[in-house]
């Protein structure tokens, strides 16, 4: 059993498969009952939380038969349904970038059939998250606009509602309202018999206060069959949520959030009568921090019939090379044991302003031996292999089985098959990119599997932890799990399990323990059994680690650092980060040679040592790319300089703008609890420091390329205030004379060039005063840091000089507005403005920044993340708060 190093204890149960889902911006939803708990798995004991609020059926219709016709076979289900409460059915966590503050949409599924869609509270400070839509409603108004798809109602039906309309009207002035309701409840009272709380007739018996427009209201309603109503009842269900990868990614590929028209995703909802609807959701067109009524617009886009029998599980995948034209894969399984994998044209989905049926080609069908309930799908097309698929599909009967797909030659193989667990399979997860499959059961058992060959390889759960324990205090008594969840750096897993309640003390833990969230390390764990690999560090230095262990955790973390070097991934090195701090605690020397690996695949391994390393890094830094400065950044601050402070690292920014790149101060710093040499810390502190400056240098080149370029193109009357425009420039000319002996002579020229055209044209512009002022005191605040500024103040009149310490803008360098501002929670700055996308992608400090412009990846939209740290920026929210920490 693997160790676990953290868990969370639940008030309610989990009840369905998949009951736990990662998003890419480090939140963990858990479906548990009548509400789904929302935690960052760096603080689990802060949550969100999405209460399930009872709803109202939707009108089908008024059956008008006989008592005979209540008993007919289609409305068993309804007859034998009690759930009092609505349930959770099924969650998914949308990509990032579509909610308006730039993070995820949780889709959520209930027993009802209906399905919402949730963003996060940032503006509220709220606990409860906030409903953004209603598709289950928007499919009522949809259908209902087509009558459900029937071709006609029966001329009989439609009399008879004719004539009950007519009558009532000639009445109605006659007839009080007691009488009225005696009427319409006597020619109704067998269809109130059939009322269950799935999609149902609006109930008339019994409700004695129903007003005369209500009873209006139900009398207008059409007579329909009952077949008809559980025909509608089935095209209403809904049973299972997926989201589809972004569609409408930028020429360069790159797939982290944009404010574009085109960047969306498909949201597929799978039915109890077979057919999936396909919801095109765009991203918000203005990412904001203060303003909640910015929305995404959602549509309509597509009805696929996939099933005869119920849809329960499905799953998506992106694949081909032409960013231009995505194609999508979709997996659908049903309740009768069949399996579906269809290509779906993912441009027309884009494209498209009506409801399509056309655009799903069947490329397989799977067909079980068994005819299992399908309970669970995931579907995978490995990076290092596009042209392969990887399906791994869970059955009610315990057992699984993986398919593979070879698109270059459609060759269809079953490369995997056994009898995993006793009981119902209700997680399934593929893991550092296909190599992994982790299953786990109703049984209560958690399995991981390796493909060797043509079979299906148990491989034993790493069992050794980096270091950090779970807190005493949650029992390990469990009797059934209900899903799991790979991190997004594939270095821990999340599994939901419930509680044994007999076994539980019936004083404490029986009142408040349902269920747990269990956080395991996967980072050790084996992916192939024939490895004979040799450790190049000593191993006798760690004598409470396995060798294989340090193998495969050396392995898998530098196999993680690599994924996140492709800026189409969006940065979430919370595992990765946790592990290094985990180890850091128990066995130092270990971490410092990772890094030192991990380093050395950057500025490449003609270095000796660490120390020399980190002394000649700084040259290589124009060298690489923004992504791989990000991360250096991460780490640095994160794992290396932990126990060190903002301020301190802003002195020492400070320190290094009176010293030279080739005499780069190495005074002492007493930093306590360092694992590493104090020379060491030295070092790395200067390299973080250089690679925000290498970062921050671009940005000042491309503003100031920029203004130039639309100078010789435009009027600057024409300008806005922004990035991009004459807002902060005044600014990072400050900076330029202020970093003189570390800047690049490209980044002087320019700023030459700039100041030349100041003389002319930019006096007295908006957005371009010589001074700025105090936010308090209206003083005049002198440019001295990036970080923060300090007014000259004004007398308070008793000789004390009273001023102001503000905060400046990552971006513009200007002081901050007193409204709220874009927050990073890895560096802790602040932004007015944000980024534009292209400083993101760079893969090295330009040559020619004039050509650079030219590129037509150069007009992407401003990105919401931090240009020092590459992580999603957000309002910064209090401590007793949830909020996401990607790192």
């Amino acid at each position: 059993m693997s160790s676990r190093f953290q868990s969370v204890v639940l008030g309610s149960s989990p009840v369905y498969p998949s009951a736990v889902v990662w998003s890419d911006e480090n939140l963990v939803a858990v479906a548990c009952g009548s509400t789904v708990s929302i935690m960052n798995p760096g603080n689990p004991v802060v949550r969100g939380v999405i209460t399930i609020p009872s709803s109202e059926p939707f009108p089908l219709g008024v059956i008008d038969g006989g008592e005979e016709d209540l008993l007919h076979g289609c409305l068993l289900p309804f007859h034998l349904s009690r759930d009092a409460r609505p349930c959770v059915r099924s969650i998914s966590w949308s990509p990032v970038g579509l909610a308006n503050s730039a993070g995820c949409l949780l889709a959520v599924c209930t027993t009802g059939g209906r399905v919402k869609l949730y963003r996060f509270p940032f503006c509220e400070f709220s606990v409860e998250w906030i409903e953004v839509m209603d598709v289950s409603e928007m499919l009522y108004n949809y259908f209902k606009t087509t009558s459900f798809g029937e071709s006609n109602i029966s001329s009989e039906s439609s009399d008879v509602t004719l004539r009950r309309e007519s009558a009532d009207h000639e009445c109605a002035s006659d007839l009080p309202v007691s009488s009225l309701v005696k009427d319409c409840k006597r020619r109704k009272r067998n269809a109130a018999s059939v009322a269950a709380q799935d999609w149902q007739i609006i109930p008339v018996s019994g409700h004695n206060g129903k007003t005369q427009e209500k009873v209006s209201a139900d009398c207008n309603l059409p007579l329909i069959t009952v077949q008809q109503y559980a025909s509608r009842s089935a095209m209403l269900m809904s049973l299972t949520v997926a989201w589809s990868p972004i569609l409408g990614t930028s020429g360069n590929g790159v797939a982290i959030p944009h404010n574009s028209s085109n960047y969306c995703s498909i949201l597929a909802v799978g039915g109890k009568c077979g057919r999936i609807s396909l919801w095109r959701i765009h991203a918000p067109e203005i990412y904001s921090i203060d303003c909640a009524k910015c929305s995404s617009k959602v549509s309509l886009v597509g009805l696929l019939k996939a099933h005869d029998t119920w849809i329960t599980a499905i799953n998506w995948a992106l694949y081909g090379s032409d960013v231009s034209k995505p194609h999508l894969l979709l997996a659908t399984g049903s309740s009768d044991g069949r399996v579906k994998i269809w290509r779906v044209n993912g441009e027309e989905l884009l494209m498209s302003s009506e409801v399509i049926h056309d655009s799903f080609s069947l490329l397989k069908e799977v067909m079980m031996a068994d005819s299992a309930t399908i309970s669970v799908l995931s579907l995978i097309v490995p990076m290092q292999t596009p042209w392969k698929l990887l399906l791994a599909i869970g059955k009610g009967s315990g057992s699984i089985e993986v398919w593979m797909l070879d698109m270059s030659i459609t060759k269809f193989e079953k490369v995997g098959c056994c009898n995993a667990h006793q009981r119902i399979v209700t997680g399934l997860a593929w893991a550092f990119d296909g190599c992994c499959l982790y299953s786990c059961s109703q049984d209560n058992s958690m399995k991981s599997w390796i493909l060797v060959g043509n079979s299906l390889c148990e491989v034993p759960n790493p069992s050794h932890s980096p270091g950090l324990k779970s807190s005493p205090d949650v029992p390990y008594v469990f009797d059934s799990c209900f899903g799991l969840a790979v991190s997004p750096g594939n270095l821990a897993i999340a599994v939901a399990r419930k509680y044994d309640v007999d076994l539980l003390n019936p004083m404490y833990q029986g009142r408040t323990h349902r269920a747990a969230v269990e956080f395991l390390w996967i980072g050790g764990q084996q992916l192939d059994i024939s490895s004979e690999a040799c450790p190049d560090i000593d191993i006798e230095s760690f004598p409470g680690l396995p060798e294989k262990v340090l193998i495969w955790w050396e392995c898998n973390m530098l196999w993680s650092l690599s994924q996140y070097e492709n800026p189409s991934k969006l940065l979430n090195i919370w595992d990765i980060v946790a592990a290094l701090l985990a180890f850091k605690q128990s066995a130092p020397e270990y971490v410092e040679h990772i890094l030192l690996k991990w380093l050395t695949s950057y500025f490449g391994s003609q270095f000796g040592n660490s120390t020399t390393l980190l002394s000649e890094a700084f040259k290589f830094l124009p060298k690489l790319s923004s992504r791989q400065l990000h991360l250096i950044n991460i780490i640095s601050r994160h794992v290396v300089l932990k126990e060190s402070t903002p301020d301190h690292i802003s002195s020492k920014q400070q320190e290094l703008k009176e010293s030279t790149p080739d005499h780069i101060s190495s005074k002492q710093q007493e930093l306590k609890g360092l694992s590493v040499t104090k020379e060491q810390v030295n070092l790395w502190m200067e390299l973080l420091l250089s690679s925000e400056n290498e970062l921050l240098e671009r940005l000042v080149g491309f503003s100031f390329s920029t203004i130039l370029s639309l100078l010789s193109n435009s009027s600057v009357d024409s300008f806005e205030v922004g990035c991009g425009s004459l807002d902060g420039l005044r600014q990072m000319e400050q900076w330029v004379s202020h970093n003189e002996k570390n800047v690049k002579d490209q980044t002087k020229f320019l700023a030459a060039k700039v100041g030349k055209v100041e003389k002319r044209r930019l006096q007295g512009i908006i957005g371009y005063e010589m001074d700025e002022q105090c936010n308090f005191c209206s003083a005049v605040v002198p440019f001295e840091s990036t970080e923060y500024a300090i007014c000259s103040g004004v007398d308070s009149g008793n000789g004390v000089r009273q001023r102001h310490k503000l905060e400046r803008c990552a971006i513009t360098m200007r002081i901050l507005p007193t409204k709220p501002s874009w927050y990073c929670m890895c560096c802790q700055r602040w932004a007015t403005r944000l980024a534009p996308r292209i400083l993101f992608t760079m893969s090295e400090y330009p040559s020619d920044f004039k050509s650079f412009l030219e590129s037509p990846s150069c007009k992407d939209s401003l990105l919401p993340c931090c240009l020092f740290c590459g992580i999603l920026l957000q309002r910064s929210q209090p401590e007793h708060s949830l909020s996401p920490s990607p790192v």
